[in-house]
């Protein structure tokens, strides 16, 4: 079937999926270009796939086309590649005794760099906050270059959910100064390690929490890293 209105109601319905609430309620979003619909397909998440007229790219999957006003409607990007696909949101629970805790971290670059990480060091679980960039934001997914597919994400009460695990499984908190230095740590199986909002670091409360505060030793010219560079740091030497 050919699209070629932005005024069809399928496709309004489709543009609605820009926003997170929209997400979180029809349990969908969309990607696009090649890379990323194949991981998706082959995760068994892509439901349809939406091609510009003319556009050929084959998969065992239900496939329209689109005009080209109505791919531009529908992208969120400046030059579309043509290739838009229609994702379910993947059913996710905690498992593992590597997990990878973030405190209200805002940055969809930073979070799509950390889910990229995460993958690379075998982290278990990612568990998030209700203030943590939406992981079905087109920014996360596309800085996540498909990883967002092959990890596990839950949201939770960060606060309460440490409470759960203390005295289970050591808690490590982030901070800039103080702490043990990263090159000191000895190798573990099992973790939880706390990494913080791009501003303002761990909470308070959170750092409370914690068996043991880390930190990364560098120059001191420089003040602080990315979280996302902070992150994989971290998690190369925890896991390594």
């Amino acid at each position: 079937m050919l699209y070629s209105s932005v005024n069809n109601p399928k496709i309004k319905e489709l543009s609605k999926l820009k926003i997170k609430k929209f997400r979180d309620k029809q349990n969908m979003f969309l990607i696009e270009g090649m890379h990323l619909v194949k991981e998706a397909y082959e995760s068994g998440l892509l439901k349809e796939l939406l091609l510009l007229k003319g556009t050929e790219f084959q998969l065992d999957v239900e496939t329209n086309y689109i005009t080209k006003n109505v791919l531009k409607h529908l992208s969120q990007v400046e030059s579309p590649s043509g290739i838009i696909g229609i994702c379910r949101a993947k059913e996710m629970t905690l498992q593992g005794k590597k997990l990878l805790i973030l405190d209200s971290v805002q940055d969809p670059g930073n979070i799509g760099t950390i889910i990229r990480s995460s993958v690379a060091f075998n982290i278990d679980t990612i568990i998030i906050n209700d203030k943590c960039a939406d992981i079905y934001s087109d920014k996360v997914i596309r800085s996540s270059q498909g990883m967002i597919f092959k990890t596990n994400i839950v949201k939770k009460d960060l606060s309460k959910f440490l409470n759960e695990i203390k005295g289970k499984i050591p808690i490590y908190g982030t901070k800039v100064t103080g702490g043990k230095s990263l090159k000191k740590l000895e190798k573990i199986s099992e973790f939880a390690i706390i990494m913080g909002n791009e501003g303002k670091g761990v909470s308070e409360n959170l750092l409370q929490l914690c068996d043991e505060y880390l930190y990364i030793p560098m120059n001191k010219a420089c003040e602080s890293l990315n979280v996302g560079v902070a992150t994989s740091i971290i998690l190369y030497e925890l896991t390594k």
